[in-house]
C-alpha cells in the first residue's frame, strides 16, 4: 500500500540536503554546541541536541540563551531556504518563552515552522521539547528578506 502524497506544499526555494546544511553550519556556534539539523519536511525543519555542561545554567538545567540559539538557528536556516536565489534573510527580532526545565544529560528536540513567509518579512516559530514530549520553550523569530 502506498503512502498518499503530503497535501502541504513544499515552501523551500533553495534545495539543500541535510548533509549540505550540516556542512554549512560548519565551525559556527550551533556546531560548537553540538546542535544538529535532523530533518527537513515540506514546511518544517527539525533539530536535536544532547545537553551537557555547555548548555546548562548553574542549576544544571537548559540555559534560556541556548534555547534562543537553537530557535534562531532553525529559523534562520529555514528563512534562507524559503527565499529564492538572489535573496537572503536577517533576523530582526526573537523572543522565547521558557515553559519547563530540561535537566543536563537529556536530549532536546526542536521543530521550526513558518507563521508567515512574505516577500519582505518572515516569521518562524520553534518549539523545543523535552524527551517526555513536554514543551520546554516556544520561540518566534522575525526575519527581514533582503536582496543579495
Amino acid at each position: 500500500m502506498s503512502t498518499p502524497p503530503d497535501p502541504r506544499p513544499a515552501i523551500w526555494k533553495k534545495l539543500l540536503t541535510l548533509e549540505a546544511l550540516s556542512a554549512r553550519l560548519g565551525e559556527s556556534a550551533p556546531s560548537f554546541l553540538g546542535f544538529r539539523i535532523t530533518e527537513m519536511g515540506p514546511d518544517y525543519l527539525r533539530g536535536a541536541m544532547r545537553l551537557d555542561h555547555r548548555h546548562v545554567q548553574p542549576w544544571r538545567v537548559l540555559h534560556g540563551g541556548i534555547s534562543v540559539v537553537v530557535s534562531e538557528t532553525l529559523g534562520s536556516v529555514a528563512s534562507y531556504l524559503a527565499v529564492p536565489e538572489g535573496f537572503h534573510c536577517v533576523g530582526i527580532e526573537i523572543n522565547a518563552n521558557h515553559l519547563a526545565p530540561v535537566p543536563e544529560g537529556q536530549e532536546i528536540t526542536a521543530e521550526c515552522r513558518p507563521l508567515h513567509t512574505g516577500r519582505s518579512i518572515q516569521v518562524w516559530q520553534t518549539e523545543i521539547r523535552r524527551p517526555d514530549g513536554r514543551l520546554a520553550c516556544v520561540s518566534r523569530l522575525t526575519c527581514s528578506v533582503l536582496p543579495d
